[in-house]
């Protein structure tokens, strides 16, 4: 079924790549460049070897056709630091050469003896179209090269809309990329006096080139009156990416659109350069889904016994929503990033991912214009000293009562008693009737009657509605998993998932976990050393009412698993026709599966009523080979 379905997918994205590089590279692009790397991207990981991976677009047939001196392949991509840095360490230089990346439309001019003789554009990578009588009128198009009379060969450059040309005469036009490209190619020539050419490339093809490297090159192109793209030259992988976001800040005050860097080596390298798509250079792509931006303020985020410092900055764009919030994670995150009050710093939100601070963009001001971030010190509940550990600021005190409360509602959400309201917790916990887990399972219809029901109902001896379907409601979901039951005693950073991760590590009863120690979790799968040591902690602060829960006949733990889905995980996205996804979800752990919230390798199933999607969840799936299959499909597997 997932060859199926990958081989589908395949043909799906193959003809969307094709559809976009046509609309691409002739003028009337239909989506954004980040969307259109997601999708070569998702091919590239299905099929390595698709044709289509080898080609770029083809012009329209308006104009005579001709062939380029010098070749117009398509760049490797990195759409992120990690994806660079996994480039890098194949291409290990002493120096980086780093330029603008230009969102505008490629153009070749072809010269003889310093003289202008042909402008062509990129149209397959071979032959493109001959506009030069349109290049002539462009701004930065040199018509004789006086610095170098002797010159025959290609110069290369991007044809580009100034954002203020664009604001005052072609605003009608949805970016300057598209304005630029659809007046280049206009068979009157008309307005292309509006357009400009910026250059990055040259290539003699008679005698030696007359500079011998990257730099030089650049200069020589200046030296002859082009404008060119600036050039930094850095020293290691990581000064390029911190380039990378000193420019993702400065980028919206450009006067032309840049949609990356362009990293290449010192050294000229034509054979690399003659193929269809260069190994040694490569696109650093800027993302919809990075922004660079200002930290105003920190609060700190409280839930249960945890601080999280969040990061308030100014608002920015990212991935088409309004962001100013992005979680710091932890003390430790924090520190090892040195984010204070006033640091400049890339917020990313990628796929699913929440925002998050990646990183500071040092300015030579910080001393001056930046503030150290102030600590909490004290529990805003119970006023103890709070303990700043690497990974994780907070309440030590067990029965802090903002713990306690919190603890009762993890367990109501894991044993999934949805007719337990937060305005009957809060109001139980507050008469101190709800102090503990434990507490809940001591509830009836008595006890609970006047938080439903008012003193004059009562005289008249009325029965509560409400009173009797929340006990019958305990009652009924007090036969649970083990990893729900761990789960719900709410230690820090172990969710259902993780305890499954124990349980099938071997620790498959209640006495086996609680018997362990820190270093046999940190043994575990997707156990790290703070995670096992918090894990060891939190069994330790809980483990006399866990065993007083579990000996006390209300409740009954399925310590091993059973059922038709036993050993299956599953995870749904999109609507479903017959139940809810909570119900599906309750379903599957009834039956001894798990279910997931996320797409992971070791996923059994995706569940969707739409398998065509072009969703990330179905993209995931279809690259791990992890089975799609619809509602009606899931039924009979439970059956």
């Amino acid at each position: 079924m997932a060859d199926l379905f990958e081989s589908a997918r395949v043909e799906e994205l193959a003809a969307l790549i094709k559809k976009y590089q046509d609309s691409y590279y002739n003028g009337e692009a239909e989506i954004e460049d980040a969307e259109f790397d997601k999708l070569w991207d998702e091919l590239k990981s299905l099929d390595p070897q698709n044709p289509i991976l080898k080609k770029v677009g083809a012009d329209s047939g308006n104009f005579e056709k001709a062939r380029h001196v010098m070749p117009m392949g398509s760049q490797e991509k990195a759409a992120d630091p990690e994806q660079f840095l996994a480039w890098a360490a194949k291409h290990s230089y002493d120096e980086y050469l780093v330029e603008y990346k230009l969102d505008g439309a490629s153009l070749e001019l072809q010269y003889q003896k310093g003289r202008l003789v042909r402008a062509v554009t990129r149209g397959d990578g071979s032959i493109g179209d001959d506009i030069t009588a349109n290049a002539k009128k462009m701004k930065g198009v040199q018509s004789l090269l006086k610095k170098s009379p002797d010159f025959t060969g290609g110069v290369r450059g991007e044809v580009i809309m100034t954002h203020s040309v664009h604001k005052k005469y072609f605003s009608d036009k949805a970016n300057c990329r598209n304005a630029a490209n659809g007046l280049m190619k206009r068979k009157d020539g008309e307005k292309s006096e509006f357009l400009s050419l910026i250059t990055y490339d040259a290539l003699s093809t008679e005698g030696d080139n007359p500079f011998s490297d990257e730099e030089e090159k650049i200069a020589w192109l200046k030296e002859n009156g082009f404008e060119s793209v600036p050039l930094k030259i850095c020293k290691s992988a990581q000064e390029v990416i911190d380039y990378r976001s000193s420019v993702m800040e400065i980028r919206p005050g450009l006067e032309y659109d840049i949609d990356g860097l362009v990293v290449k080596e010192r050294a000229i390298n034509l054979d690399d350069a003659s193929r269809a798509r260069p190994d040694r250079q490569i696109a650093f792509k800027f993302s919809l889904e990075e922004a660079v931006s200002v930290v105003r303020e920190v609060e700190w985020s409280e839930n249960g016994a945890t601080y999280t410092p969040v990061a308030i900055f100014d608002p920015v764009q990212l991935a088409g929503t309004t962001v100013q919030r992005a979680s710091l994670a932890n003390p430790d995150t924090l520190r090892k990033l040195g984010v204070k009050i006033g640091s400049h710093v890339v917020v990313v939100k990628r796929g699913e991912i929440i925002p998050k601070i990646q990183s500071v963009v040092a300015h030579s001001d910080d001393d001056k214009v930046c503030s150290p971030i102030a600590f909490p010190k004290k529990c805003s509940v119970c006023n103890s000293d709070l303990l700043d550990t690497p990974s994780r600021l907070y309440c030590p005190n067990k029965n802090c009562p903002k713990r306690l409360k919190h603890q009762i509602f993890k367990w109501i959400e894991c044993a999934d008693i949805r007719e337990f309201g937060e305005s009957i917790v809060n109001a139980l916990f507050k008469d101190k009737k709800l102090q503990s887990i434990s507490d809940i399972y001591s509830l009836t219809e008595e006890l609970l009657t006047p938080y439903f029901l008012t003193e004059e109902s009562i005289a008249k001896e009325k029965n509560s509605l409400g009173a009797k379907n929340l006990v019958a409601s305990i009652k009924a979901h007090s036969n649970i998993s083990l990893a729900q039951f761990i789960a719900g005693f709410d230690i820090e950073g172990i969710g259902e998932q993780m305890v499954e991760k124990v349980i099938e590590g071997g620790f498959d009863s209640l006495d086996k976990i609680l018997s362990a120690g820190p270093e046999d979790f940190e043994k575990l799968y997707g156990f790290a050393k703070i995670t096992a040591a918090t894990f060891a902690q939190g069994l330790a602060e809980n483990a006399v009412e866990m065993k007083s829960l579990a000996s006390s006949g209300h409740l009954s733990i399925k310590e091993k698993k059973s059922g038709a889905l036993a050993g299956k995980s599953f995870c749904f996205t999109g609507e479903l026709k017959t139940m809810k996804r909570a119900d599906a979800e309750a379903l599957v752990k009834e039956k001894g599966g798990s279910a997931k919230s996320s797409v992971t390798k070791d996923l059994s199933y995706l569940v969707t009523n739409d398998k065509n999607s072009g969703s990330s969840k179905n993209a995931k799936a279809a690259k791990f080979g992890i089975p799609i299959i619809n509602e009606e499909e899931f039924l009979e597997l439970v059956k």
